[in-house]
């Protein structure tokens, strides 16, 4: 199936957000998504958008996405993120996702980027195979630290104590 690795579009915010879900689920998070269709409008567009998203059309359908943001490592310099690479469950194998990460590659080139990171689950072997044979290094003794909504506001609220 042909299909075309574009900029994304405020109007492709419905079928992004779609795919997030997605994703939610076959990671078995299903319950996990906050970000509303508004969030996504309101903050990839605009004068200062918070990310950049790609997304991959078949047949008139976003049917994957690649959603990146600016990052600055003290080490390194200008790197960029790599939230999220999500190929729908019908268009894996079909070469959409080497598309998608090509496409991020060669925005961090351009942008002159020292690295590009991105985390992936460690029980989606697949994807792990995926990213090494491309080249990428999955760093294993590093874990994601993180503190959500709950913990900064606990967070906060013990400073003041």
């Amino acid at each position: 199936m042909d299909f075309t690795i574009r900029n994304a579009k405020k109007e492709d915010m419905p079928q992004v957000l779609h795919l997030i879900n997605e994703l939610a689920v076959f990671e078995k998070e299903p319950d996990a998504v906050e970000v509303t269709l508004e969030d996504l409008e309101n903050d990839g567009f605009g004068t200062q958008p918070a990310f950049h998203c790609f997304v991959a059309e078949a047949d008139k359908k976003v049917e994957g996405i690649a959603l990146v943001y600016n990052r600055y490592s003290t080490w390194k310099g200008k790197i960029i993120h790599l939230e999220d690479l999500i190929v729908s469950q019908n268009m894996r194998g079909s070469g959409m996702g080497t598309a998608l990460l090509d496409e991020v590659v060669k925005y961090g080139h351009k942008k002159g980027v020292k690295r590009i990171n991105w985390e992936v689950i460690d029980w989606n072997e697949p994807a792990i195979a995926f990213y090494e044979k491309k080249g990428a290094n999955v760093m294993r003794d590093w874990d994601v630290v993180q503190l959500d909504e709950t913990a900064i506001k606990n967070y906060i609220s013990n400073l003041n104590n």
